[in-house]
């Protein structure tokens, strides 16, 4: 097996457990292959050495494949020892208790913000999102956090790079309107999506250093609710940044 062999593998894999997470359920083969949009030869190879590993099982009675709680175990054990993780979500979640609203922990990850955690408010309406999910730095507002720490230079050079693609009829698509509005969020203290990534949904981000890592905090929630509490959740966010910075330099 050569090396794209390989990668061309690995993305099978993770796309066959995502397509079991949209699915809910079992599927045969045949399924898998259109799922995969790959041969059936191929996904009966995979599905066999996955098998192997004890990470999918198939039914005696229909033929139909679903995964073990193997890779359950295995991922909850993983996060259970992330070193970041265990000093950051206690604070994140006294955020969450604080504003009832969603808490998403992300970091840049290239010209994207890639989500590392999320811990979702209580209240009925809310924003919803997933540990893994990959966001644009333009429309973001943990992006926006990330654009705001570099220096002019750097965030200049990285705006013009950046593909401003429009994601709802409010995305800032104008490199001039997106500097500003960055420029903006420095003098305010932190940064605000209005409803440029998901439609009727408000995020207000920051970064917070921890243990020499970057990472971005947000409260996110439906545009109506946070605009009325902007200036309280501002405040709270702010403050757990603070106890982060705190607990990361270790005072």
């Amino acid at each position: 097996m050569n090396m794209n062999d390989g990668v061309k593998t690995a993305v099978r894999t993770v796309n066959l457990f995502e397509a079991f997470s949209r699915r809910k359920g079992p599927m045969t083969l045949t399924q898998i292959a259109e799922a995969l949009s790959a041969p059936i030869s191929s996904c009966h190879g995979l599905v066999r050495t996955l098998s192997a590993k004890g990470y999918l099982y198939t039914s005696e009675r229909n033929r139909a494949i679903y995964p073990t709680k193997r890779l359950l175990e295995i991922a909850t054990t993983i996060a259970a020892h992330d070193p970041v993780l265990e000093t950051i979500v206690p604070v994140l979640e006294a955020l969450r208790d604080e504003t009832d609203e969603t808490i998403l922990l992300g970091r840049r990850q290239g010209e994207t913000i890639l989500y590392l955690d999320v811990i979702e408010g209580g209240q009925t309406l809310r924003y919803s999102a997933g540990a893994g999910d990959i966001k644009p730095m333009h429309s973001s507002a943990i992006g926006k956090a990330f654009l705001g720490r570099l220096n002019d230079t750097e965030r200049a050079a990285l705006v013009a790079r950046l593909p401003l693609d429009l994601r709802t009829a409010n995305t800032i698509t104008e490199r001039a309107a997106l500097e500003a509005d960055l420029t903006e969020g420095i003098g305010r203290g932190y940064f605000v999506t209005r409803g440029e990534n998901v439609v009727d949904v408000m995020g207000l981000a920051t970064t917070a250093d921890v243990y020499g890592e970057t990472m971005g905090i947000a409260v996110a929630g439906p545009l109506v609710r946070m605009e009325a509490g902007e200036a309280e959740l501002a405040a709270r966010l702010l403050s757990a940044k603070a106890t982060l910075e705190a607990l990361g330099s270790g005072a």
